[in-house]
């Protein structure tokens, strides 16, 4: 999920009663929220790496409870040499590290609920997984935290100016908490129904495989469906509140046979983390007089009417299929 999410969940968690727990509990849980993401600094390497270890170890429970701990540790080391506020609650090195705990494994729960998933038994498994029922970046969840956050602030603000007892952010924040579990509820409820849509068709005369459904940018009901054949990937849209899906019309990507060039691309570096990574792995070949271009998409992240977008990863061979170049990019711009 986007980091503002991140941030109001923590926030919404720490007005529902967390902050009472000890002083510096809301800092905790906030930076804990986003600690994760420290993994963004494997970019310096190139895309390739950064997909490498992106939601890699710091998004595992291993790694959520080592980062959790030393920042619970750290926030106390460094706090108790701050003068306490007045009725503010002790300083207290066990509830800052539960605090910190909480915080970066409400990350990992955030991550794991989007198509794109987490790999949580690192080091000892790379195994994906995935809940897949929300958007990476959801307007509606956004608002519903807002709304449980920012109407609580509002009113407190009305009642400074009234001289009336100001309210507190507790009933608002346990609000945004309700709508978010509420919301995963009524997504995982229409993710289930799409998925028995899908596998209860045929696709060009051959049963499923496997099966993808995913959600849309706002709509919790709209959905696109991927299912793999023996032969081939079929891409179609799906809505939850339909009695079924048109498993006539479809976009179909057609898997390429083994060839010494697809073979050769996926040996490469690129083309080995991309393909550990895709779920739903689509191949282009494009061959010439010079050498061979191949790319390699996963069909959870490709919208057909935006063919140039979605996570890509470029290679280059020439005649004699050495790696030329090697590229990847999560928006569809090849970056080196």
């Amino acid at each position: 999920m986007d980091n503002v999410t991140h941030t109001l969940t923590a926030l919404a968690l720490s007005q529902a009663g967390l902050n009472r727990k000890t002083r510096f509990a809301t800092l905790a849980l906030v930076v804990g929220a986003n600690l994760p993401d420290v993994d963004v600094l494997w970019a310096h390497g190139g895309s390739a790496t950064y997909l490498e270890h992106h939601r890699g170890i710091t998004h595992s429970f291993l790694g959520v409870t080592v980062l959790g701990t030393m920042l619970g540790c750290l926030i106390y080391f460094v706090g108790r040499r701050a003068a306490p506020k007045m009725n503010a609650p002790p300083l207290d090195l066990r509830w800052l590290i539960i605090l910190g705990w909480i915080g970066t494994a409400s990350h990992l729960l955030l991550d794991f609920t989007n198509a794109y998933g987490v790999r949580p038994f690192l080091p000892f498994s790379d195994r994906w997984f995935a809940w897949d029922i929300m958007f990476i970046f959801d307007p509606l969840l956004l608002a519903l935290l807002a709304l449980g956050l920012g109407i609580p602030a509002i009113l407190r603000l009305a009642s400074e100016e009234v001289g009336a007892q100001r309210p507190t952010y507790r009933r608002g924040a346990i609000f945004s908490l309700v709508c978010l579990v509420l919301l995963w509820g009524v997504r995982d409820l229409a993710h289930r129904r799409v998925l028995e849509f899908l596998d209860s068709h045929t696709y060009g005369e051959e049963n499923p495989v496997r099966l993808g459904a995913f959600p849309s940018l706002a709509n919790p009901f709209s959905w696109t469906g991927v299912v793999e054949t023996e032969s081939a990937y079929h891409m179609l849209p799906a809505n939850a509140l339909d009695s079924d899906v048109d498993a006539t019309d479809t976009e179909v990507f057609r898997r390429p046979q083994s060839s010494p060039v697809l073979d050769a691309a996926l040996k490469t570096r690129t083309g080995v983390i991309f393909a550990s990574f895709a779920r739903f792995l689509w191949t282009e070949v494009h061959e010439s007089d010079d050498g061979s271009e191949v790319l390699l998409r996963d069909l959870r992240f490709f919208s057909p009417s935006s063919p140039n977008h979605g996570f890509v990863a470029r290679i280059e061979l020439d005649k004699d299929l050495r790696p030329r170049s090697e590229s990847f990019s999560f928006t569809g711009n090849s970056r080196k």
